[in-house]
């Protein structure tokens, strides 16, 4: 099958934000883990969490530089493969986008001062006053990020006159009835994703025969934190779902599979679908448990995809991606409670094997589940990339020379990931912590 202007387009868009996301959500979550082991160390007198400070910006800073290239790297295509898009709804998006650069150089302005100033200050209360414009200054680049995104889902604050948006509104757009519930989700999962890779690389450690404490009070540290931003994520999540079925009726039907309206759903877990058909086997299914996620009442009425024209539908795959990105928020709550109940049960060693190696799953399944969840919010938008004006076919470029540029981007995202992972093994492959504390001439 010959590809064309639009599938190299879409590809490219895909791999880059594929890409991005994963850099994206470490610069968002990582800060405000370092704020809090700062914080920690100096209000305990405890050199362990001051160290989890230093270490975990030395990689922080890393990958806030990748970052930026993959970051100025969405900001082109946007332009260049989108270019009708642009033309049409860029007034009404350039200020958040202005806003979200604004934010990062406000991060990377006080993050260059942090970073020079370790033991500068006789109070070193003021030194950790220094990460609280980083978290402000990350959280806000992922706010205004979002807000572009939950705006081309609930489009609003313009007129359409002639084909043109008129009237223009930027903060009516900014503050459309998607930003709330997505805006909520994108930085409590960042959030979640970040406590997990930190326990990961703690786990990964004490699997190879490091029981340094430092290790342990990583764990436990980010286990705290875990629980508490696992619970608050699937809460927002479950906001999220009264929010499409309110809004975007067809997303959270295509996520189900659930073809007529009507009133006590059930909830489709996994299961396939004949396309012929559309006969759904071999799934579980608990009766009215979607009106009730949809509606908060069991008895509550959940709009159909039959109700939509079939050429509105969002891909029916993305039911896989919903059932995926569920099942690991779930497992993401399960691994930090099941911790602290050993924590707590002197007959059983929390730090054991098994719980090691999954709390180092976590890691890698937090992040396939921010994958997961960017590409049911872009899929499952389909065909829309402006939700009633605009369809992705119409956005597209002409260019024939996409194929080119895929594959040119495609190998710096390769160059970069393989620089990016060089420079970390680096940095802490001969360097444990434990030999760092020693070199600092502390006594445990």
């Amino acid at each position: 099958m010959k590809l064309n202007a639009l599938d190299w387009s879409r590809g490219l868009t895909e791999m880059t934000l594929a890409f991005h996301i994963l850099f994206a959500t470490v610069g968002v979550g990582i800060p405000i883990f370092i704020s809090i082991a700062e914080w920690m160390g100096i209000r305990k007198r405890d050199p362990h969490y001051s160290l989890m400070a230093r270490r975990w910006t030395r990689g922080f800073v890393i990958t806030v530089a990748v970052g930026v290239v993959t970051g100025t790297c969405i900001g082109l295509q946007l332009s260049l493969l989108w270019p009708e898009f642009m033309r049409f709804a860029g007034n009404v998006i350039s200020l958040p986008l202005f806003l979200e650069t604004f934010a990062f150089f406000f991060e990377a302005i006080f993050l260059g001062i942090y970073l020079y100033t370790w033991n500068r200050f006789s109070n070193p209360y003021f030194h950790w006053l220094l990460t609280l414009p980083i978290v402000i200054g990350s959280s806000a680049s992922a706010l205004f990020i979002t807000m572009v995104n939950a705006f081309m889902n609930t489009p609003q604050g313009f007129s359409l006159e002639n084909g043109k948006l008129t009237n223009l509104d930027p903060l009516a757009a900014m503050f459309n009835p998607a930003t709330p519930s997505k805006v909520a989700h994108v930085l409590s999962s960042a959030y979640l994703t970040a406590a997990f890779l930190l326990a990961m690389i703690a786990a990964f450690s004490m699997l190879r025969g490091r029981n340094h404490d430092y290790y342990k009070k990583s764990i436990r540290l980010n286990m705290i934190t875990g629980l508490i931003l696992a619970a608050a994520t699937i809460w927002i999540g479950d906001i999220s779902a009264i929010f499409l079925a309110d809004e975007q009726p067809e997303k959270l039907a295509a996520a189900e599979w659930h073809f007529e309206t009507g009133n006590r759903v059930s909830l489709v877990i996994g299961g396939q679908l004949n396309p012929d058909t559309m006969e759904i086997t071999g799934a579980i299914q608990i009766p009215w448990a979607l009106s009730l996620l949809a509606t908060h009442d069991p008895n509550g009425t959940v709009i159909g995809l039959n109700d939509f024209p079939k050429d509105e539908w969002p891909p029916l795959y993305v039911h896989y991606l919903f059932d995926s990105m569920v099942g690991i928020g779930f497992y993401l709550l399960a691994v930090p409670i099941l911790f602290l109940i050993l924590t707590r049960m002197k007959r059983w060693n929390a730090y054991n094997r098994w719980m090691l190696v999954g709390i180092l799953a976590g890691g890698p399944f937090s992040l396939l589940a921010i994958e997961l969840g960017w590409f049911y919010a872009e899929v499952g938008r389909q065909p829309w990339i402006l939700r009633g004006y605009m369809r992705v076919s119409d956005a597209a470029t002409t260019n024939p020379n996409v194929s080119i540029t895929f594959w040119l981007f495609a190998a710096l995202y390769l160059l970069l990931g393989i620089i990016c992972l060089f420079v970390l093994s680096r940095l802490f492959r001969n360097k444990p912590a434990e030999i760092e504390l020693e070199e600092r001439r502390v006594i445990l």
